[in-house]
């Protein structure tokens, strides 16, 4: 089996995040990891492998910088890497994104193309629902189990309610909640014999979808702010309920 990871390379999720003068996330001294629920997508993909057979190949967009995530995902057991080199990869879209990584994902002859069903920075949620829908295959979403049955995968998808199994045909796209893998933690041996493999790095200009213009501009970031402290309604039952639903719409306007 041919599994093919999207993986994205993310600042610590454990880390204080700052904004520099131009409302960015401040990078220089921040541990970039990759992305968690990349990693559970890389461990499950891991494991089939062990399981079937097959080679698990993993793809990601971003610069040079971002090697440090795809090297992690190799030394946890991955068998090869492609970086689509783009230095502007942090300013592009979801939409932008998901046609690159899917354009690339095409010419690799996945059975199986894996990824986080969001990323720990953006959470924007809709890069491997939009690369299956680019490429035409069937999706299971927020999956937390995953088993290949012949020519078809079963999984286990996280819904609002409960949780719903798929049976979906080969190729198809799943993207990982938590819950999907737990990730090992590579040894020291398997981390060295990752900084010698490297990835294949393709140029984003050599692909169809970097013309694609921009759907999306930031136009700016501010830190969310710090909690403040509670505030009790005093009275008898019926007069505190009416004044908490009058601060809950004239004050906290979320009514």
């Amino acid at each position: 089996m041919n599994i093919v990871v999207c993986v994205k390379q993310v600042v610590d999720t454990e880390a204080v995040i700052a904004l520099d003068g131009a409302g960015e996330v401040e990078l220089t001294g921040q541990t970039m990891v990759i992305d968690p629920y990349s990693e559970f997508a890389v461990e499950r993909a891991v494991q089939l492998k062990e399981e079937l057979g097959g080679t698990v190949t993993l793809l990601t967009l971003g610069s040079q910088d971002c090697l440090a995530a795809v090297r992690h995902g190799l030394a946890m057991g991955a068998d090869a890497a492609v970086l689509i080199e783009d230095d502007q990869w942090t300013a592009r879209d979801a939409a932008q994104a998901a046609a690159l990584l899917a354009e690339a994902a095409s010419t690799m002859g996945a059975d199986l193309i894996m990824g986080g069903w969001k990323s720990g920075d953006t959470a924007a949620a809709q890069v491997m629902g939009r690369m299956a829908a680019i490429m035409g295959l069937p999706l299971a979403n927020m999956a937390t189990g995953l088993s290949v049955e012949g020519d078809a995968i079963v999984a286990e998808c996280e819904v609002d309610d409960g949780v719903e199994t798929a049976r979906l045909p080969l190729p198809a796209v799943v993207a990982a909640q938590q819950g999907l893998a737990e990730p090992r933690y590579p040894s020291v041996r398997d981390v060295m014999q990752a900084r010698r493999r490297g990835a294949e790095v393709r140029p984003v200009a050599d692909l169809a979808a970097a013309a694609e213009p921009t759907t999306v501009t930031v136009v700016s970031r501010e830190l969310k702010p710090g909690r403040s402290g509670g505030r009790i309604v005093a009275g008898e039952a019926p007069e505190a309920v009416a004044e908490t639903v009058r601060l809950l719409a004239e004050e906290a306007k979320v009514l």
